[in-house]
């Protein structure tokens, strides 16, 4: 048992100096990433999806007939291409440009999504068209408005903006699909959750129950109305309530001012809706999956799938890591939160 004891004594020093070890590098790394923050960083990447279509039939017919077939096609192919070439025509079919935007807490993805639209509104014409396809069950307000921002701007260039729901746009996430001219949703992918909620721990008891004194100074009545180690006062409780109200009135004021016909009283309760209910309470266009939508794009338009790619260096993906790692604790706490908001709901779990 001596041995054992020594033995887990051991171990934990060690632990104690690795976890030191990381400790010191993620700092240096995030010092180094703050010194590098006036960089560009990333890089956008496009990539025609008509040419994977043609991929897939292309291999989907190779491999269901014979060599001999596949050989006189093959031929005829190339004296079309030939032919083509000779023209030297430009495509002149109308343009559809992909985005996808899969959000968190923060709407941390806001980032790379400034970058894609900038880049499609460099080349836009008058003409074109975009599909963004939204997942998420919201997080922060401000993020959340800067997101949809981002999206109000693809409109005021004149471009058609369409959005696509396949698995989940609630609260923040449907925030930012009734910018759009037209909302798809699966069938049963989840919408709504148009409300607004505040979770704040409270230890105040625990403290006051081991004789710890906590203190925070503060200029102005509201700055903090209710924190995670103060005592909370009815006079604390009912400003956060009004704060979220009034954030509630400016959430169904923006949905009211996108998409007028949504009956707005009835469905900003903070309940969600699957995609065939969603459509009887017209918070989306039309029950279809953004796959089925390009697939009736292809033969039309040229689709371009953008993307805004940060590339990280090691030092800063160590300086992430440790960031990360804590914000993913409350990040994971907060998912589980509302994904039982979500299942109590609904009643059900897949």
């Amino acid at each position: 048992m001596e041995f054992l004891a020594e033995y887990g004594l051991f171990l934990l020093k060690s632990v104690t100096v690795v976890v030191s070890i990381i400790v010191v590098i993620a700092a240096i790394a995030a010092q180094a990433m703050k010194n590098k923050g006036g960089e560009h960083k990333g890089q956008l990447e496009v990539t025609p999806l008509n040419k994977k279509f043609d991929d897939y039939h292309k291999d989907m017919h190779d491999a269901m007939h014979d060599k001999q077939v596949l050989k006189e096609e093959k031929k005829a192919e190339k004296k079309k291409q030939k032919a083509k070439k000779s023209k030297k025509g430009k495509d002149d079919r109308k343009r559809l440009f992909v985005i996808d935007f899969e959000g968190d807490v923060k709407a941390s993805a806001v980032e790379s999504l400034r970058e894609e639209v900038t880049a499609i509104l460099t080349v836009a014409k008058k003409t074109d068209e975009v599909l963004v396809n939204v997942e998420s069950a919201g997080g922060m307000v401000h993020t959340y408005g800067l997101a949809a921002s981002q999206l109000q701007r693809i409109r005021d260039h004149g471009l058609h903006l369409t959005v696509a729901i396949d698995k989940v746009a609630a609260s923040g996430g449907y925030l930012m699909a009734c910018v759009a001219d037209r909302i798809l949703a699966a069938p049963f992918a989840i919408v709504g959750s148009i409300g607004v909620l505040a979770q704040i721990p409270n230890f105040h008891r625990l403290l006051k129950k081991h004789d710890v004194d906590y203190n925070i100074m503060t200029a102005g009545e509201y700055k903090a109305p209710i924190t995670m180690f103060g005592e909370i006062t009815d006079k604390g409780k009912d400003k956060l309530q009004k704060d979220l109200e009034d954030t509630h009135v400016l959430f169904k004021d923006f949905i009211t001012d996108h998409r007028s016909q949504v009956p707005i009283d009835e469905v900003a309760t903070g309940e969600i809706w699957y995609g065939k209910q969603a459509i009887e309470h017209k918070l989306i266009d039309e029950i279809q999956t953004s796959d089925t939508f390009l697939m009736q794009e292809k033969s039309k338009k040229a689709i371009f799938q953008v993307a805004f790619v940060e590339k990280k260096s090691f030092q800063e993906k160590l300086g992430f890591a440790a960031k990360h790692s804590v914000e993913g604790i409350f990040s994971a706490l907060f998912k589980k939160e509302q994904d039982n908001m979500l299942s109590s709901k609904t009643g059900m779990q897949g």
